[in-house]
């Protein structure tokens, strides 16, 4: 780890070298290069998300995903870039804990997302089990190609930004780093979390609903990364789609609505928690904190 000051301070090829344990996007690489010096961590992340956002193409976002290995397959990027592998390593960890069949299941979803969207599934490993990454690219292989590119976009920024907590030394301890979005689900039927839930965000592209985020909710019912650190949705109305048909099922029960939408409306950067109150038979909402 180095401290931001020292980041500030490195020549132009060592501050490269640190970066790219990031990300290997020279785009982004580049312009974070050039952007010294940050003030602060918080303007560290905001700038980091701005460049991602504003100033990479989807050429630099397929750069970005090469810096991966495939999901449950570390050892095949140790020889490319083996100063990323321990990294990558480490946030697939839950992966070795699956069953055999799992990762089985989870290999050959790999090979069906890369053959038809031609780059590997990109996601944000850490925390999840290899049962939660097969749900959410099961859903994510529904997606039209030019609508998952922007998915899986998000999911290298979540990766980044994990990266460059591990990179910059007290990192967490000197920014907010919150998801402008976050959601938990309660299935009120038993009074308890609807945990392994697939939620879908989604805006408008093209006057179109299209997804922009995949999560699934943890133990407690929750997701607190739809977004990752610094990415602010634009003012205007977005939709929160909640996969309750596959829950009931998974949980061998009969659901009335096979999915909930909720639309809310962003007005401005505070935080936007949408949470879902649900049951077979009925479900509410509210903006919650």
């Amino acid at each position: 780890m180095i401290t931001l000051s020292q980041l500030n301070e490195l020549s132009e090829k060592d501050c490269v070298s640190k970066l790219e344990l990031c990300c290997v996007s020279k785009t982004w690489v580049s312009k974070m290069v050039e952007s010294r010096p940050f003030d602060s961590e918080e303007v560290l992340i905001k700038k980091a998300a701005s460049i991602w956002y504003n100033d990479c193409s989807i050429s630099d976002y397929e750069e970005a995903f090469t810096g991966h290995p495939k999901i449950g397959n570390v050892e095949s990027l140790k020889e490319k870039y083996a100063h990323t592998a321990e990294w990558a390593s480490n946030e697939q960890s839950k992966v070795s804990e699956a069953d055999i069949n799992i990762i089985k299941a989870l290999a050959s979803a790999n090979q069906h997302y890369e053959s038809k969207f031609g780059f590997i599934f990109i996601v944000s490993a850490s925390g999840k089990s290899a049962e939660e990454m097969l749900a959410i690219i099961n859903t994510r292989l529904l997606h039209e190609i030019e609508d998952e590119i922007y998915v899986a976009m998000n999911e290298q920024h979540k990766i980044t930004v994990i990266r460059l907590t591990k990179l910059i030394e007290k990192f967490s301890e000197n920014v907010d780093l919150s998801s402008h979005i976050t959601t938990h689900a309660l299935d009120t039927s038993i009074g308890q979390p609807a945990n392994r839930m697939i939620i879908t965000l989604k805006g408008l592209r093209h006057n179109q609903w299209k997804p922009m985020s995949v999560g699934i909710t943890n133990d407690d019912g929750r997701i607190s990364d739809i977004l990752p650190s610094g990415r602010l949705l634009i003012p205007g109305v977005y939709t929160m789609t909640f996969d309750s048909g596959t829950y009931y099922k998974n949980n061998n029960q009969n659901g009335f609505y096979p999915e909930a939408s909720i639309q809310f409306e962003v007005t401005d950067n505070s935080h936007y928690h949408i949470p879902l109150l649900i049951n077979p038979f009925g479900y509410s909402t509210y903006r919650g904190t």
